[in-house]
């Protein structure tokens, strides 16, 4: 295993996917032969920056907040870097309710950006939707991921997608908004967020349309959709919840 997983880290080096993708199946295969947990967890950690170097920003928040309490693979990248690759999946991949729940209110993540003070910024400006602040911390974060040998390719790609997550998640409380109080919420100019807008629109990033008579961003059903489901899934969690109290007081009950 320790073989295979050196040459993945050679692939990495000269971002040779191919090189990557092999040496991965192959320890896949030999952790299935049965491997001890430090090795279990490196190749968890290995799947999460693959996931970064090809774009796939939901398998690298898996991998990587599934090792979050147990990483041990500095011979891969140290625990700074890894910590904020994870905030950097996670946020983009995660709708807010599990972002809340597997990184907001995750203690030994909070832990570790106590010490990357930029990286908790990024994260907690969108979660408590300053998106003024948002914006500022997302223009320090491009230059970091285009300075990144892995990210550098999805860079454009991510700032965008991110831009659009936070344009969404304001519009999510709002039927219509004006272009100059969406402009004040993000301290850029209306004709700016106007321009924005209007690309994510066309690009299918942004389920709205713009009221050009009266400067207006509408939003269209997809987001009812959206508000649908969000509140079906908070319904469902607090059954779940009101369930194990229930089961919690019957054994309370029994013991008597």
């Amino acid at each position: 295993m320790d073989n295979v997983l050196s040459c993945i880290r050679i692939g990495f080096f000269f971002s040779n996917h191919e090189l990557v993708r092999h040496h991965l199946a192959r320890a896949e295969e030999l952790a299935e032969m049965g491997v001890d947990y430090e090795k279990r967890n490196r190749l968890q950690i290995y799947r999460g920056l693959y996931g970064l170097m090809v774009r796939d920003f939901s398998s690298a928040s898996t991998n990587f907040l599934a090792t979050v309490a147990t990483f041990a693979c500095n011979e891969l990248l140290d625990h700074p870097t890894f910590i904020t690759y994870t905030v950097i999946a996670a946020i983009y991949a995660l709708p807010r309710l599990d972002l809340k729940r597997q990184v907001v209110d995750n203690s030994t993540l909070l832990q570790a950006l106590h010490g990357l003070p930029g990286t908790r910024q990024f994260l907690f400006s969108l979660y408590d939707c300053d998106y003024a602040k948002f914006f500022q911390t997302l223009a320090n974060v491009e230059r970091q991921v285009k300075e990144n040998y892995i990210l550098h390719p999805h860079y454009r790609c991510y700032v965008r997608d991110m831009k659009a997550k936070a344009y969404l998640q304001f519009l999510f409380s709002f039927q219509s908004v004006s272009f100059d109080y969406m402009a004040q919420q993000f301290d850029v100019t209306p004709e700016f967020i106007e321009t924005e807008i209007s690309q994510l629109i066309e690009m299918g990033k942004l389920f709205a349309k713009i009221d050009k008579v009266h400067r207006l961003v509408v939003l269209t059903r997809g987001i009812e959709q959206q508000r649908s489901d969000t509140y079906k899934q908070v319904v469902k969690q607090g059954d779940a919840l009101l369930g194990k109290i229930g089961d919690l007081t019957k054994f309370l009950d029994s013991r008597r």
